[in-house]
């Protein structure tokens, strides 16, 4: 069995395009043409250059010594809070902003949650002298007004998502909304793994630079390509299809993921998707989502911004499905535990997303020769203001 997609769009039995008519052509445009220009040499000469000189490309891998000390492993930290913008998410912006100027695009839309996709969306097209629209949820708005800041400051137009929740999902609706009604003009830039085929692939391929990374540095530092096992966070899975990428057949290194379980799995307030959800479509894809009976979306619910997705990537739902992932649920509490305990034994401030999989070294079986990577997904400047809503007791 192979873990990769196959040539119409599927993970197994996830995954596909299921798109209004109105939307069959840019998505058929984008699915005939992406591998080709993404493997075309100029292409890949501007993309790497970008990489290393606009993103600070490689990330470090750093070994954790006083974590790795507290939970009895070898623990090493892929540094993505480090790129430009201080997220992954401007890995695959890159990416995709050169893929809409080969297709002769000139306006280029997003959704954000968090607002780090929204951020390196706003860059990028600062980059280009491209037009750029991103659509956020209201609420997500007012919890993450840095980043809305600096998308305005970038020269993006925030448009507000009113509809539903007020969240991702509803942002993300309003996006393709957008798409519809500008389609020859407009690139709608994906920020994880999710919609309907290429963007999955697409996206997986832009965020594979940090596993081909960890494959050399691991090598480099422990004398072996491979890891034990590598977590990631998980709402729609970017930062951790790009940690999996190199390692999905190699099935001697564990795959986790670590879903956002809110106030609770069963609470109402959650976003484990993988243990509440149920096979269906949504955003032109088939995955896992949370619905009820009759195939509405349940609302998620996640402190961090980034992880209150309803679905989960296809990519996801097949290695969940076939057992090749292992997943790991973490409510806020334990996310700002985890998020407090790594600044102070590493000086490190993760985003809430990324604190989701610390929350994880607790609750898995190791030993203390086990290699184990974390992706340290972003830095948590946008959360400041709720992790300082949080501190501990007296300070």
């Amino acid at each position: 069995m192979t873990f990769q997609i196959d040539k119409n769009g599927f993970y197994g039995e996830f995954g596909g395009a299921f798109v209004p008519e109105m939307l069959f052509g840019n998505v058929e445009e984008l699915q005939n043409r992406y591998l080709s220009i993404m493997e075309e040499a100029d292409f890949q000469k501007e993309f790497q250059a970008l990489l290393k000189d606009y993103v600070g490309r490689p990330s470090p891998l750093y070994f954790a010594k006083r974590l790795s000390k507290k939970y009895q492993a070898k623990i090493y930290l892929k540094r993505e809070d480090l790129n430009h913008t201080g997220a992954h998410k401007i890995n695959n912006t890159i990416g995709q902003i050169l893929l809409a100027m080969r297709l002769g695009k000139t306006r280029i839309i997003a959704e954000t949650g968090a607002g780090q996709h929204g951020v390196a969306t706003a860059t990028v097209c600062a980059l280009m002298g491209m037009e750029c629209i991103v659509y956020m949820g209201e609420v997500d708005i007012a919890r993450q007004a840095p980043n809305v800041s600096r998308m305005r400051m970038l020269g993006a137009k925030v448009v507000p998502a009113l509809s539903g929740s007020r969240t991702l999902k509803d942002a993300t609706n309003e996006a393709i909304r957008d798409w519809i009604a500008n389609p020859v003009n407009t690139h709608y830039i994906i920020g994880s793994v999710v919609g309907p085929h290429p963007y999955p692939d697409m996206v997986a391929r832009f965020q594979s630079v940090i596993s081909e990374e960890m494959k050399w540095q691991l090598k480099e530092q422990t004398g072996s390509e491979n890891p034990d096992m590598i977590i990631a966070c998980v709402g729609g899975g970017s930062n951790a299809a790009g940690a999996y990428y190199h390692y999905l057949d190699e099935t001697s290194t564990r795959l986790v993921a670590v879903e956002a379980a809110g106030l609770g799995i069963h609470s109402g307030h959650s976003a484990a998707t993988s243990v509440l959800g149920s096979k269906g479509i949504i955003h032109g894809q088939r995955t896992i989502l949370m619905q009820t009976d009759d195939g509405q979306i349940v609302e998620p619910y996640s402190i961090s911004a980034g992880l209150d997705y309803p679905g989960i990537g296809p990519m996801h739902a097949h290695l969940i499905d076939k057992g090749r992932a292992e997943v790991v649920n973490a409510t806020d509490q334990e996310a700002l535990d985890a998020a407090f305990e790594l600044t102070r034994l590493e000086g490190i401030i993760p985003a809430l997303e990324t604190a989701h999989a610390f929350a994880a070294l607790p609750k898995l079986k190791y030993n203390p020769r086990d290699v184990i990577v974390i992706n340290l997904s972003g830095r948590g400047d946008k959360d400041l203001a709720t992790y300082v809503k949080h501190l501990p007791d007296g300070e």
